[in-house]
């Protein structure tokens, strides 16, 4: 992998290009449901102008029911699964460092997410001592979640991405929403977004999670 080195340039590119495929964006039938993505593919694409890596860093997220972790796709991968939603690079100066760059963007925020799922998941150490796994997730940038439009109305900005991760808490599904907003890139770390991260009201138990945890926010 080669060093990265992102700058301002790179900012703009990297806001446009980290956010996963949307659910329902596809319309063929190979798209694996678990993470709303096509097959893995790793061949280089026509006309490709230059090569791009095709190692895949394991996470530390595991993988429901199959003693693994997630893989984050190479940055070959990323390249063709952007080209499968349509986009065309001619149209955008885009180089082989602003893909390592935008892989390692991406991979960072999803062990941000995880690592703020895990907070939420603390309060059910009890009855889930093995923790938590990650079922399946997908992307769902323009359908914005009631609190990031309840922000917008009160003269917050949107968030350029979510993502709803569904969770198994030990034979019990959670669905956790992910609202991505727009930062500056840390060139140490490579966090670029600023993460809202909660439960979804889906249960009794959900609503209380989220009551006890705003309370703690407001009385510590």
């Amino acid at each position: 992998m080669h060093k990265a080195d992102p700058g301002p340039a790179h900012q703009e590119r990297a806001y446009e290009f980290v956010a996963c495929p949307m659910k329902g964006s596809e319309e063929k039938s190979d798209i694996d449901p678990s993470n709303m993505m096509p097959p893995p593919n790793q061949t280089p694409a026509k006309d490709q102008p230059f090569d791009l890596d095709r190692i895949r860093e394991e996470s530390t997220i595991p993988r429901h029911d199959s003693g693994n972790k997630w893989v984050y796709p190479s940055e070959q991968m990323f390249w063709n699964a952007m080209l499968r939603k349509g986009w065309r690079w001619r149209e955008d100066d885009l180089g082989a460092q602003d893909m390592t760059n935008i892989i390692k963007i991406h991979n960072t925020n999803n062990e941000q997410a995880w690592q703020e799922i895990l907070k939420w998941e603390a309060m059910h150490a009890g009855e889930c001592p093995c923790g938590p796994t990650l079922k399946r997730f997908g992307g769902k940038a323009k359908d914005f979640s009631p609190r990031a439009r309840m922000r917008h109305w009160m003269g917050y900005e949107l968030p350029f991405d979510r993502h709803d991760w569904i969770i198994d808490r030990c034979g019990r599904e959670v669905r956790y929403i992910i609202d991505y907003y727009d930062g500056e890139i840390n060139r140490e770390n490579y966090r670029f977004s600023t993460l809202d991260v909660r439960p979804a009201v889906d249960s009794l138990g959900a609503v209380w999670d989220r009551m006890k945890v705003t309370w703690w926010r407001w009385s510590s």
